[in-house]
């Protein structure tokens, strides 16, 4: 298991370090000794927290991972520059795993010409990163390309039990594995929606298992239960993800679910992608809008719905976290003026713009702003503007 440092405990993106720290040394202290991070993490600020963090002799028990930018790069000094910035910002003389970051078709074609490998071979011989690597988000052909492209130690991609097909996918898994690749998952919990509170549907398929597991544990097994997998990335931010994860990592093994927990978790995935209307994961790369609107935000409010069927919590709730009542201006799905700057961020290619105007249409009907008036007035005492 390796601690991802991208949804580390604290309020809007700004870290609480105390316990992030406390938290990070916990999991070394007991057996986990792969850290990733990269520079965009926590607004730039996740890079030199985990330096501070893998101070007093932790540096040493642990394989930390960073990211090149390659939305940062137009020439091949800027690999450079950025490289030896990663290092300063973290307090290291060398990174172990180094990545580029977030591959798709559009970058890999744009940075490859720029001598993207030859930097890496580079940079690899002076020391300075000791394995080469890179994380995906594009689609299993180019995935295919990329892996043929060059002598790499590793990568890493989205993988569970809802990503199958998405993406690498297991087709694109397996490929890299019998080419000798080390493969690191991220997102086993596809940003937590595997392991929050359940839809009662899925609880109850669950129920019929003859051991009892939560739901982390059953999503974090079926990836473990790959032999192709060598890293599992999780975000843990609470002290009893920790232990959970931990224990888990301390039991789970290849090829160790039986048949029916299997079949067991194919219905749970069925049920899945019958309720659920975003596959967003919470990444936030979307984010800022230039336009204000609150993109995850807005899918969790309509997952929820989807989810549980909770038309009035869920308006609520899309009405307290975007409707400017208890964060500020207004961050509404109605907001969006079709820019598209969100979608080519996105890691999930999700349509975006025609999500949030689906979203605009089930929570902002015609009583929606006297509602946000309403709300405003109750928790402020002030009506909206």
């Amino acid at each position: 298991m390796g601690f991802g440092c991208m949804r580390l405990p604290g309020e809007k993106e700004i870290i609480d370090e105390k316990r992030a720290t406390r938290q990070i040394r916990y999991a070394i202290d007991n057996g986990v000794n792969y850290v990733d991070t990269a520079m965009p993490y926590h607004q730039g600020e996740s890079e030199p927290f985990l330096g501070r963090a893998l101070a007093d002799g932790y540096r040493g028990r642990v394989k930390l991972a960073t990211k090149l930018p390659p939305w940062r790069v137009e020439t091949r000094a800027d690999m450079d520059n950025l490289l030896n910035a990663q290092l300063r910002r973290i307090g290291t003389d060398q990174i172990d795993y180094y990545l580029i970051h977030g591959l798709n078709r559009k970058n890999w074609e744009n940075i490859k010409p720029l001598g993207a490998l030859e930097f890496l071979d580079s940079a690899k011989q002076d020391g300075r990163i000791r394995y080469a690597g890179y994380s995906f988000h594009g689609d299993k052909d180019v995935f295919k390309e990329i892996v043929d492209a060059y002598d790499w130690d590793f990568c890493q991609i989205q993988y569970n039990y809802l990503d199958e097909t998405n993406q690498a996918g297991t087709e694109g898994l397996k490929y890299a594995a019998a080419k000798r690749l080390g493969i690191v998952v991220m997102e086993p919990l596809l940003g937590g929606y595997l392991s929050m509170r359940v839809p009662s549907e899925i609880a109850a398929i669950f129920e019929q298992a003859p051991i009892k597991r939560s739901p982390a544990e059953w999503a974090l097994r079926w990836v473990w239960n790959h032999p192709e997998v060598t890293v599992v990335l999780s975000g843990m931010n609470r002290e009893e993800h920790i232990e959970e994860n931990l224990r888990i990592a301390g039991e789970a093994l290849p090829n160790s679910l039986t048949g029916a927990e299997l079949e067991i978790i194919d219905q749970v995935k069925r049920t899945y992608k019958r309720l659920m209307k975003a596959n967003c994961t919470g990444c936030r790369y979307c984010m800022p809008c230039p336009n204000g609107v609150e993109i995850p935000l807005c899918f969790e409010a309509y997952n929820n719905l989807g989810l549980f069927g909770d038309k009035i919590g869920s308006r609520i709730k899309y009405i307290l976290r975007t409707g400017g009542t208890a964060q500020g201006g207004a961050a509404y799905a109605s907001l969006c003026q079709e820019c598209g700057e969100c979608e080519e961020a996105c890691p999930q290619n999700l349509p975006i713009r025609e999500l949030l105007k689906e979203v605009a249409s089930e929570f902002e009907d015609s009583g929606f702003e006297t509602m946000v008036s309403m709300v405003r007035k109750f928790l402020t005492g002030k009506a909206a503007d």
